[in-house]
């Protein structure tokens, strides 16, 4: 088995997935890559680090949901930061997309991730994994997800706090 240095910004991107397979318990490490758009040799390390990291339990298929938000809501911003780029069209992220949208209303701060298919136009944020835009457009409750863990990486206290808030509740439903 190889030694793995730490976490990679592919392996959120698997525990949302993760996440999203609330209903699905009988996933395969083959749907989450073909979901993601990720090699299935990826996804199984990708899921060792999480395990190595106490995020998901030996067995690789439960999330210790506890441990995850703390390092969500602790870690992120710092292991994986972002910052707002310069103005282009994507698909909205962070505060700008759903659940967020509906609590916080900006038009001057509309963040996205830039994608051709995108119709808004924002300052872009690099998504934690290139795929990500693809993903997201695929599986709405993987794009919330994900939209709320940008609001934790680029968001003002405000953002962040109503962020984690809907994190808490949709790691515990």
């Amino acid at each position: 088995m190889k030694t793995h240095n730490g976490m990679r910004p592919q392996d959120i991107v698997v525990l949302c997935k993760l996440i999203s397979f609330k209903d699905r318990p009988d996933w395969r490490q083959k749907d989450i890559a073909n979901e993601l758009n990720l090699s299935q040799s990826e996804v199984t390390e990708s899921l060792e680090r999480s395990r190595v990291a106490g995020l998901i339990d030996p067995s690789k298929r439960k999330l210790n949901k506890s441990v995850l938000l703390d390092f969500l809501v602790h870690g992120l911003p710092y292991v994986f930061p972002a910052e707002p780029g310069k103005v282009c069209r994507g698909i909205p992220t962070a505060h700008s997309a759903y659940p967020l949208n509906k609590k916080i209303v900006s038009e001057k701060d509309i963040y996205v991730w830039s994608c051709e298919e995108g119709d808004i136009r924002g300052q872009s944020i690099n998504p934690l994994y290139p795929s990500v835009p693809y993903a997201a457009q695929k599986d709405p409750s993987l794009y919330a997800l994900l939209a709320l863990i940008d609001a934790i990486r680029v968001g003002r206290a405000r953002e962040q706090k109503l962020a984690i808030q809907e994190l808490k509740s949709r790691l515990k439903g």
